[in-house]
């Protein structure tokens, strides 16, 4: 399988499948439309299940390397590889467009081909974000991931989605610009754009903090990290809900994944020298935004707000400089993944029904739909961190390092387990027991197969990922800790 060009299939299938939906779509056609976009999709997750076979999670070297010449005169590659932290991110972003495919099947009825093209075309992207090994290729990568998403926004969303598109768009774009300069910066000073380059390249403190700032404005907005946050609760009401799911479960990931890629390895002085500043924000993300969830009476806005409060964990793990904390921030990565993607297509379900996503317009949904009323349930808990559950895995160890770190930043973090069980179970008990609130409740029809699929499908991995994840940590081990040996070697000259 070495031998096999794994990432670049990753990477292009989702996207030429993508282009031959469009190609074949029309509104005549939606079922051939469909079947070819869930077959891409497919496809697409099937060659990344070798990556997790293959890969050796003894050495912490890049595995599955591909490199190519790209643009020579600037000695740009095509450089793609990945190893223990990028690895489980390809699979997730492969497995949630399978599921985006299944949710979208009966929903869209319109311009059925551009949308499923869309998420498609979108996933080579992301899973591109994953692999690349130069800078200027992630860039293209990272950059183009906005083009497909201020789509779907702006096409299939709600009555405000061009508002929320248009800010989804500037907010991410602008911070984007500043990591445009400083990549160009590295590349004066090394003459590549190979990553492995930069992380060895000396450079003088001020150098390294103001690469640090472009970086972080970049990252910290898709992230996104307090106060940069607000573009987000405005996309995930608008945006349809395929949106929302690869909006929380992936794209978050690309800020926090630059970090790793970025931010921690090319400027490490810088990055303990500003760590305070990013623990700070990352526990008014943690506190103060689960508090805001907490208010919130439309439940797309309180899980978006939930999203931002448990990214404020992840990052507040990778600036702790612990092993321990770095693996918790990595496995909360992929957690979020599952659950805040379950938690939207739950909502996604109700939508579909009833057409509202208010609080007050529910109650006693368990009476008309118990198997939907029994998933909810068990993603609703591992939102709120419950043991068993993928939620309590990551949060229990950033927790751990924490308080290992500074007993008042462990408390601190710990108060989300408090207001994540506050907000997830409140929202919970509003929305699904008590008396059939109304005849549009009571009419309600309870999941079919194809929507207990794919939710049956992440409650399986929540489950799985709570009870053993010893599959993941030890996959991401090697990794974790050649990085943070990195960080802690000085690259002032």
């Amino acid at each position: 399988m070495q031998s096999l060009p794994l990432l670049s299939l990753a990477i292009w299938l989702p996207i030429l499948f993508g282009i031959a939906v469009l190609v074949v779509g029309s509104d005549r056609n939606p079922g051939t439309v469909r079947t070819l976009s869930l077959l891409g999709a497919v496809v697409s997750f099937l060659v990344t299940l070798p990556l997790i076979s293959g890969y050796d999670p003894s050495t912490p070297a890049m595995q599955f390397i591909e490199q190519t010449a790209w643009i020579d005169r600037f000695h740009i590659t095509y450089h793609l590889g990945i190893d223990g932290i990028s690895l489980w991110l390809v699979v997730l972003t492969a497995l949630i467009t399978v599921l985006v495919v299944v949710a979208g099947w009966e929903v869209i009825t319109e311009r059925v081909a551009q949308y499923m093209a869309s998420f498609l075309i979108l996933s080579g992207l992301m899973i591109g974000v994953f692999c690349a090994m130069d800078g200027l290729l992630f860039y293209v990568f990272f950059e183009a991931t906005l083009i497909p998403m201020y789509i779907i926004i702006g096409v299939w969303g709600g009555p405000n989605r061009v508002y929320a598109a248009f800010k989804f768009f500037l907010y991410t774009l602008m911070g984007s610009l500043l990591m445009l300069v400083a990549l160009i910066y590295l590349y004066n000073q090394s003459g590549t754009f190979d990553l492995a380059t930069w992380y060895k390249l000396p450079l003088p403190m001020n150098v390294q903090i103001l690469l640090f700032i472009a970086f972080f404005l970049a990252f910290a907005v898709k992230v996104p990290m307090w106060p940069v946050h607000t573009w987000l609760p405005d996309a995930h009401v608008e945006a349809p809900t395929g949106g929302s799911v690869v909006l929380a479960a992936i794209m978050l990931k690309l800020g926090t994944y630059g970090f790793l890629r970025f931010s921690l390895p090319i400027t490490p002085d810088a990055s303990h020298y500003l760590s305070g500043f990013i623990i700070a924000i990352s526990l008014i993300a943690v506190v103060y935004i689960g508090l805001v969830a907490l208010v919130q009476t439309d439940m797309k806005k309180l899980v978006a707000y939930s999203s931002i409060a448990h990214m404020g964990f992840v990052t507040l793990g990778f600036f702790m400089f612990s092993e321990i904390g770095m693996q918790g921030a990595i496995v909360q990565m992929i957690s979020h993944g599952f659950v805040s993607g379950a938690m939207f297509l739950c909502i996604g379900v109700m939508y579909d029904r009833l057409h509202s996503r208010q609080i007050s317009d529910y109650g006693g949904v368990v009476n008309t739909m118990p198997k939907f009323a029994m998933l909810f349930m068990l993603f609703a808990m591992a939102n709120s961190g419950l043991p068993a559950t993928s939620g309590f895995v990551g949060e229990f160890l950033v927790i751990l390092g924490a308080v290992k770190l500074n007993f008042w930043i462990g408390l601190l973090a710990a108060t989300t387990l408090i207001t994540g069980a506050a907000y997830s179970l409140w929202m919970y008990k509003r929305v699904v027991f008590g008396a059939v609130a109304n005849e549009r409740v009571a009419a309600m029809k309870d999941i079919g197969a194809r929507e207990f699929f794919m939710l049956a499908v992440l409650a399986v991995l929540v489950l799985f990922m709570g009870i053993y994840p010893k599959t993941f940590t030890d996959t991401m081990q090697s990794s974790v800790v050649n990085l943070l040996a990195h960080v802690a070697q000085s690259k002032l000259p």
